[in-house]
């Protein structure tokens, strides 16, 4: 059975490891190992994540057989914004998607966030990335382009996509 639960700081080793796993799949194609490396260690040191929940991101699992196939994080957009909702990570197992895993995963972040007043729930995708057409699929619409400088010479080619609850 396949179920979703917030997680915590005890938890990051697990996220950890299947961000390394997923990156390989999505992004090798895309980015240079070595802005892949920069970019793990960027979001995915111990400190980063850390960091992430204490600033207020919401971290969830999702579980099937006591294995976690799949992760996302959310928060406030911000202060500015309160009924924006951000949705920074999402990754599912590559041997596990298209199952549905991250439709629940989304699935329980609408079902948190709409009791908080949300209005929108954004999220930011490179524009080479297959998950693109599973955004579209889910009803997510392409805002905007965005080239973010994070360091070290790199840039992340993103588009702002946007769903309306």
């Amino acid at each position: 059975m396949l179920t979703v639960k917030f997680v915590s700081e005890e938890n990051i080793p697990i996220i950890q490891a299947l961000a390394k796993k997923t990156w390989l799949v999505a992004y090798s194609q895309i980015i240079s190992p070595a802005q892949m490396i920069y970019m793990l260690d960027l979001f995915y040191s111990y400190a980063s994540l850390q960091q992430q929940m204490k600033v207020g991101h919401q971290f969830i699992v999702a579980i099937e057989n006591d294995i976690v196939v799949g992760f996302a994080s959310y928060s406030i957009k911000s202060i500015e914004e309160p009924t924006v909702y951000r949705l920074h990570k999402i990754y599912i197992d590559p041997t596990q998607q298209g199952k549905g895993i991250g439709k629940l995963l989304i699935n329980f972040i609408i079902d948190d966030i709409q009791p908080k007043s949300a209005t929108d729930l954004e999220l930011n995708v490179n524009r080479h990335n297959k998950a693109l057409h599973f955004y579209q699929k889910l009803g997510f619409t392409i805002l905007k382009e965005e080239d973010i400088n994070i360091g070290n010479g790199y840039f992340m080619n993103d588009y702002v996509m946007g769903f309306s609850l």
